[in-house]
């Protein structure tokens, strides 16, 4: 008889292994909105258009997913937890650490913006502003986590982290049904293969990254995970340095493509989204509206279309008369 090898970890990351983290964050985290729109709205061809609106998620996007389901799944030590993030991460786990009331010390660069530094200080967690990118802040996290003991948790290249991600992909499928692609912005590839694990099969999934910062579109012409650059009007949510190898994997097998915007497109796309729907948007939660709107990736006819937005900690929309 043969003996089954032991799965590797993009392997073990399911659909049902996606359904059973929701079960476990749900009392956690939101269910996000769906509007349904036709694309000429934004002066496009006519056509159906979905927006998942997860920035009205706690801590502002996304990333609430995956720090709750890091916390909520995994050991974590007296020490507490550390993460190094270019901010919605950073918010997240500080924003997860407080509910759960777990210890958290969270690493950002310097070109974070002052709604995210503003956004981890007022949920409570220990803020080290440290190192121009991404990268740098992340070595400083790691050599910090290694001498107390905290827990690192990964902004992206983490299968919980992923998981996490995956709720947002089963949300949307039971909203809106009928989609058929599905768009979401790349930065450490944790959201994008997180809906394509949570949707296999079922639709197109399409990640959209600035031109500034190619990173997967890099490690996919490479054939694994290379280092790229990272300057983007973006660089706080979609420029990491490099990818992780566990996004690379789930994305090289199971997203049908990745398309590059450029910074304009990407703030006409934040310009557009307020415009039309008075939705704010920071700028990586509009790269992939982005795509749609400057003609990078064009629907076929026929095609039903889905786009993340995710992300609104900016000052972008100030108050006031």
């Amino acid at each position: 008889m043969t003996r089954a090898t032991t799965p590797t970890p993009a392997d073990a990351l399911t659909r049902a292994a996606v359904a059973a983290v929701e079960s476990r964050i749900r009392p956690y985290v939101r269910c996000t909105p769906v509007i349904s729109i036709d694309r000429a709205d934004l002066g496009l061809p006519a056509g159906p258009l979905a927006l998942k609106l997860e920035q009205l998620q706690h801590s502002g996007s996304f990333k609430a997913r995956g720090a709750f389901a890091n916390l909520l799944l995994r050991d974590v030590p007296a020490a507490g937890v550390a993460a190094a993030s270019g901010g919605n991460h950073g918010a997240a786990v500080a924003y997860a650490a407080g509910v759960l009331g777990v210890p958290a010390r969270i690493f950002v660069p310097e070109v974070s913006p002052a709604a995210k530094i503003s956004r981890i200080r007022g949920y409570g967690a220990d803020l080290v502003i440290e190192g121009a990118t991404y990268s740098d802040a992340l070595a400083v996290c790691q050599q910090w986590s290694a001498a107390s003991g905290a827990m690192p948790v990964h902004a992206f290249n983490q299968a919980e982290t992923v998981l996490g991600a995956g709720t947002l992909g089963l949300e949307l499928s039971r909203q809106a049904a009928d989609v058929t692609t599905v768009l979401a912005g790349v930065g450490g590839g944790g959201l994008l293969s997180g809906i394509a694990t949570a949707c296999p099969g079922e639709v197109k999934v399409v990640g959209v990254e600035p031109e500034g910062a190619p990173t997967m579109t890099e490690a996919l012409a490479a054939g694994r995970p290379v280092d790229a650059a990272t300057g983007s009007v973006a660089v706080d949510s979609l420029a990491p340095r490099r990818v992780g190898e566990l996004t690379f994997s789930l994305i090289s097998q199971r997203v049908h493509s990745v398309v590059l915007v450029s910074d304009e497109a990407i703030l006409r796309a934040q310009q557009a989204l307020w415009d039309t729907l008075r939705v704010v948007g920071e700028p990586g939660a509009c790269a992939a509206l982005a795509a749609l709107l400057s003609g990078r990736y064009v629907p076929e006819p026929g095609e039903s279309v889905a786009v993340v937005v995710s992300g609104a900690n900016t000052t972008a929309v100030r108050f006031g008369r």
